[in-house]
């Protein structure tokens, strides 16, 4: 006959071994640090005008001879004028590229030409070489900020109004990089780059 009876049954152990884990952690931890550490923080630079007496002579001068002044009105509005703007009215455009970067590639058309020209160099100057493409790199940024900073660059001068948003000023930063455009400061806005915006919404020429 069959043994009758109550038969022992195995338990199972619930306990999770976190070991591993640990070595996960550290990985990761040493993945990120290197990471965090490769990266490096892409900047943007900008003219910031002084207060030093000389340099407002000097800023008086380049709205006077060929410049570009931007003025960053309410509501996504932008305001622009080729010269001086004591004598030269100001003309309402849009962001983007119909508006206010069709106009700094006209006045920068000189300069662009010449960008275009030294990219297709460099594009014929790749190399699998890491020493040579770093100094091929280096010759073309070189190069790309005397092209930009030429004689023959327009300089603009961007106001943006308290109005304005910092998304307004993000767009017209980018145009500048677009455009190639190497000579450009912000300024602040005052009650005349105010009255020059009232002149246009009234159908006016220049404030006076």
């Amino acid at each position: 006959m069959a043994k009758t009876g109550s038969s022992k049954q195995k338990k199972m152990n619930a306990r999770v071994d976190f070991t591993p884990m640990v070595d996960m952690i550290m990985l990761l931890v040493t993945f990120f640090m290197l990471c965090t550490t490769l990266i490096k923080p892409q900047t943007m630079e900008i003219a910031m005008p002084s207060d030093v007496e000389s340099d407002e002579q000097n800023q008086t001068q380049v709205e006077a001879g060929k410049a570009v002044t931007v003025l960053l009105g309410p509501e996504n509005t932008i305001y622009y004028c080729i010269g001086n703007p004591a004598t030269v009215p100001f003309k309402e455009t849009t962001y983007g590229k119909d508006g206010i970067r069709a106009v700094l590639q006209k006045e920068n058309s000189t300069a662009l030409t010449e960008v275009q020209k030294l990219k297709e160099k460099f594009a014929l100057e790749q190399s699998s070489d890491p020493e040579t493409f770093r100094k091929n790199k280096e010759a073309f940024q070189a190069a790309l900020k005397e092209i930009k900073e030429g004689k023959e660059t327009p300089n603009v001068i961007i106001r943006p109004s308290d109005e304005s948003t910092y998304d307004n000023l993000m767009s017209i930063l980018d145009e500048m990089q677009i455009c190639s455009i190497g000579k450009y400061m912000i300024d602040k806005f005052t009650e005349t780059e105010q009255g020059y915006i009232d002149a246009v919404k009234n159908g006016g020429g220049a404030a006076q």
